[in-house]
């Protein structure tokens, strides 16, 4: 089954499961905020889905400026992001698509066409 981790509120989240509905794909609707990914679920998801782990990182987020991630990121290693990410769901990149073999962060069509 494959899962999209969402934040009900976010408009490109909602473009993303109305296109998911509209072509018929079966998926699991998680709330990011409710239910934040564990460190343990974004290396699995990192691993699968070919980006660099700063692309998980929602860098428009208010939590994201607060934190002044932008300038620490660069020094943190790879085990303290995950522990980061895992620590509020607002600072995760969204929507997030977990299908069998491959992880999509962000919705862009073209590219979750091809998935």
């Amino acid at each position: 089954m494959n899962l999209l981790v969402m934040y009900p509120k976010c408009s490109t989240c909602q473009k993303a499961q109305k296109f998911l509905e509209t072509k018929g794909v079966k998926f699991e609707v998680r709330h990011i905020k409710e239910e934040n990914p564990t460190a343990q679920e974004l290396k699995a998801w990192h691993a699968k889905s070919g980006l660099e782990l700063k692309k998980f990182f929602n860098t428009s987020g208010l939590l994201y400026k607060e934190l002044q991630l932008k300038d620490k990121l660069p020094g943190m290693t790879q085990e303290e992001m995950y522990e980061l990410l895992a620590t509020d769901g607002m600072l995760v990149k969204r929507p997030i698509l977990v299908t069998e073999d491959k992880v999509l962060v962000g919705f862009r069509e073209k590219e979750w066409e091809e998935v």
